[in-house]
């Protein structure tokens, strides 16, 4: 996979400024504001920044967190996980692999088979969405 990487001020101008903050910055949107944390729509989740396939409705699961989250990503390559220390904790960080744009986190407390909640911000994802047979963007 080629990577992409881009200056600052190319990742500035390709996003909006909220993308920036949470892709670029490693910030957090609030519980139960993004567009996907009670989406039911069928499709595979992209990144927002690259369109790198990360996440499968199908393994999406409601965690009550506020944030789309997933048992497992679509690859065990799509995304890169690396320590988090901000906050005064440990946490584990997602990336995504192509870009390396913040996602959100996991965490060791999801549904079987895994155990794992990669808790995504939304604003990070774009949803295509399988309707008879044709891929879209969702329509909420």
């Amino acid at each position: 996979m080629k990577k992409l990487i881009l200056s600052d001020n190319e990742w500035k101008e390709k996003l909006t400024k909220e993308q920036y903050r949470i892709l670029r910055k490693r910030g957090t949107e609030k519980p139960f504001s993004g567009e996907y944390h009670d989406c039911h729509d069928q499709g595979t989740y992209v990144c927002v920044a690259c369109a790198q396939p990360l996440f499968t409705s199908e393994y999406k699961f409601d965690s009550g967190t506020g944030w789309p989250s997933f048992w497992m990503p679509i690859s065990p390559h799509a995304i890169e996980i690396q320590e988090d220390r901000s906050l005064f904790k440990r946490r584990t960080e997602v990336l995504c692999s192509r870009c390396g744009s913040h996602l959100g986190h996991a965490f060791a407390d999801g549904p079987p088979p895994t155990n794992m909640r990669y808790c995504m911000n939304s604003i990070a994802l774009k949803l295509l969405s399988i309707t008879a047979g044709m891929v879209h963007p969702p329509t909420h």
